[in-house]
């Protein structure tokens, strides 16, 4: 197996998430990070998020190098925080076809105001997939 970032000098981020096969057994992958910055579409001021990122894996795995510089791809871009959560959701979707994916984006107090936006795929409540939440 070859990765493009691990084990590689990188410089600048990426959008590209790398996958390896998925362990048996292995029920539930969580990442999360509190070093996912973005700007306001409106303002243009700096905002800066916890990510929290949950998957049941089917037959891939995030390779975690690879999601670093995926988070630092969007330093430099506007969005609001619910889209960011959706736009993350389905780009892990994509790119590792899990039985279920929740991307939860905690924006830090702005205005007084903590915002969480919350991101589920394939669009249906837990409960019903028979997953956890």
């Amino acid at each position: 197996m070859k990765f493009q970032a691990l084990g590689q000098p990188v410089t600048t981020p990426s959008r590209a998430l790398e996958t390896f096969p998925a362990p048996k057994h292995v029920t539930r992958v969580t990442f999360s990070s509190d070093e996912l910055t973005t700007f306001c579409p409106v303002t243009h001021q700096p905002d800066f998020n916890t990510v929290k990122i949950e998957y049941q894996p089917n037959h891939k795995c995030i390779e975690s190098k690879s999601l670093k510089l995926y988070l630092w791809s969007f330093r430099d871009e506007c969005a609001f925080c619910e889209a960011l959560a959706a736009e993350m959701a389905q780009d892990i979707f994509a790119a590792t076809e899990p039985h279920w994916c929740r991307v939860t984006i905690t924006q830090n107090v702005r205005g007084g105001i903590v915002t969480e936006a919350v991101a589920e795929l394939p669009d249906q409540p837990a409960a019903e997939r028979g997953a956890q939440p």
